[in-house]
C-alpha cells in the first residue's frame, strides 16, 4: 500500500500546487498556475499539458515523493510558460520523439538548478525524467539538432519525456498533448498567452515588493528561451507549406549542418514569399544576417520565387529569386533607403501589382510614422530591439539585436 493511500491523488496534486505557490522563490510564476484546469486522470500513465489545462496519471501521484511531484507540476508549467505546445508544434508533428526529449531537456536543467535545496526534486526510478549537462544553457532547437546528429531518432513515433540512456526501462513522467493543443481556438491561444503573461508581470511586482529572494526572475519567462530562427522557420514552414505535415519522414540530411529540418519533398509547391526590408534606423546593420537565415529555410521550402522589397517611405527596390538563386540572396542582394518608416506603400505597392504572396515578412525596427498596414495575406513581423512595437495584425517576434549575429 502506498505511503500516501490515506488521501486521494486529487489533494496530492492540490498539496504540491499549494506547496509551489506558497514558496517564496516560485512568487513570480505563483498566478500562472492558475490558468487552465488541472486534474487527476486514471487513463494516462504520466502527466501531460496542451498549452492550457494539465492532467496527472494517479499511478504518476501514487509513486511519487511530495518533493517530486512538486517537480513534475513545476515541468508542465513551465512548459505553459515557454508555450512550447504552440512554438514547436510543426516540428513535434515530424518528430515527436526528438521535440518532446528536447523541450525536456531544457526545462529539467531549468528545475533542477532552482531546487538545489530539495524543495523540488526530479523523479527516479520508473518515472525518471531527462538530465544531461551538456544541454545546459541551450535552447530547444540546439538540443534537438544535437539529438538528431547523434542518430537518437530510432523512434519516431515514441512517447514523451522517455528516459535517460541508462534506464531503457523507466517509462519518464511527462507527454506532451499537441493534439489537445491543436484543439483550443486561435481565441482560445491568445486569451491563455494573455493570462500567462499578466500572471508573470504581476508575479514580478510581487517578487520585486518581497526583494532578492522573492523569485526566479521573471524576466527570462517573459522573454522564453525560443530562439528567433525557430519562431521563423515555423512561420515560414507552417504558413507556405500549407501545415500539412503528416507525410514528413527523414530530413533531407543535405540541410542538416544548416540547422534546418525539412522533408526531402513537399506535396504542394509553394509559389511565393515576399521579405519586406525596412531600410531605416539600425535594421541596415543586421539585414544580411536576417537574409541568409531566410536564405537557408527557403532553400528547403522551395518556393517559386522570393520577392525581396526594401522600403522605408516608399517602395524603393525590389528583387525577385527564384529557387535556384537563393543560395546568392544573402550576397547578391543590395539594400536601398534609409528615409523615414511607413509600411503602408508595401501594402499598396503588393495590391497594385496584383502579387499574392503565399505569406509576408516584414523586418522593421517598428517605429513607423503611420499604421501597420492592411494585409490580405499571412504576415510575419520580425521586430528588431522595439519591445514596445505591438501590430495590430498579423504574427510578432520581437529580435534582440544580440542574438542575430
Amino acid at each position: 500500500m502506498s505511503f500516501f493511500s490515506e488521501i486521494t491523488p486529487q489533494q496530492r496534486l492540490d498539496k504540491a500546487v499549494i506547496g509551489i505557490w506558497e514558496h517564496p522563490k516560485y512568487t513570480s510564476i505563483a498566478g500562472t498556475m492558475m490558468v487552465g484546469e488541472r486534474s487527476v486522470s486514471n487513463t494516462i500513465p504520466t502527466a501531460c499539458t496542451n498549452g492550457r489545462d494539465e492532467w496527472y496519471g494517479e499511478q504518476l501521484i501514487e509513486a511519487v515523493t511530495d518533493p517530486e511531484l512538486r517537480f513534475v507540476v513545476l515541468h508542465e508549467n513551465r512548459h505553459k510558460i515557454y508555450r512550447h505546445m504552440k512554438v514547436y508544434e510543426e516540428l513535434w508533428k515530424a518528430f515527436p520523439r526528438l521535440a518532446n526529449k528536447a523541450m525536456d531537456y531544457v526545462i529539467n536543467l531549468e528545475i533542477s538548478d532552482e531546487n538545489t535545496d530539495g524543495f523540488a526534486k526530479m523523479p527516479t526510478g520508473d518515472y525518471a525524467g531527462l538530465l544531461d549537462e551538456r544541454f545546459r544553457g541551450k535552447t530547444v532547437q540546439e538540443v534537438f539538432d544535437t539529438l538528431e546528429e547523434e542518430g537518437d531518432d530510432r523512434d519516431p513515433i515514441g512517447r514523451g519525456s522517455g528516459t535517460t540512456g541508462d534506464q531503457n526501462t523507466a517509462v519518464g513522467f511527462d507527454d506532451h498533448d499537441f493534439a489537445g493543443a491543436g484543439e483550443l481556438t486561435e481565441a482560445e491561444e491568445k486569451e491563455v498567452e494573455l493570462e500567462i503573461d499578466q500572471a508573470l508581470r504581476q508575479g514580478q511586482i510581487a517578487a520585486g515588493k518581497l526583494g532578492a529572494s522573492g523569485g526566479l526572475g521573471v524576466d527570462k519567462l517573459l522573454e522564453p528561451k525560443i530562439d528567433w530562427r525557430d519562431v521563423l522557420r515555423e512561420f515560414v514552414q507552417s504558413t507556405c507549406a500549407g501545415k500539412d505535415f503528416s507525410t514528413w519522414s527523414k530530413p533531407n540530411r543535405r540541410y542538416i549542418g544548416s540547422d534546418i529540418y525539412m522533408p526531402s519533398t513537399l506535396s504542394e509547391q509553394v509559389r511565393e514569399l515576399v521579405l519586406a526590408v525596412d531600410t531605416s534606423g539600425s535594421v541596415a546593420d543586421c539585414v544580411h544576417y536576417f537574409l541568409s537565415e531566410i536564405a537557408g529555410i527557403c532553400k528547403a521550402v522551395r518556393p517559386e520565387c522570393v520577392r525581396l522589397i526594401y522600403w522605408d517611405h516608399m517602395v524603393q527596390k525590389e528583387e525577385v529569386y527564384s529557387t535556384l538563386d537563393l543560395e546568392d540572396l544573402p550576397k547578391s542582394t543590395s539594400p536601398k533607403g534609409g528615409g523615414g518608416t511607413q509600411i503602408e506603400p508595401v501594402c499598396g505597392y503588393l495590391k497594385n501589382n496584383r502579387i499574392e504572396p503565399q505569406a509576408v515578412i516584414v523586418f522593421t525596427d517598428g517605429y513607423l510614422g503611420g499604421s501597420w498596414g492592411k494585409w490580405d495575406h499571412p504576415v510575419l513581423w520580425c521586430v528588431l530591439n522595439n519591445k514596445d512595437a505591438k501590430p495590430n495584425n498579423g504574427k510578432v517576434l520581437h529580435i534582440n539585436p544580440l542574438d542575430i549575429y
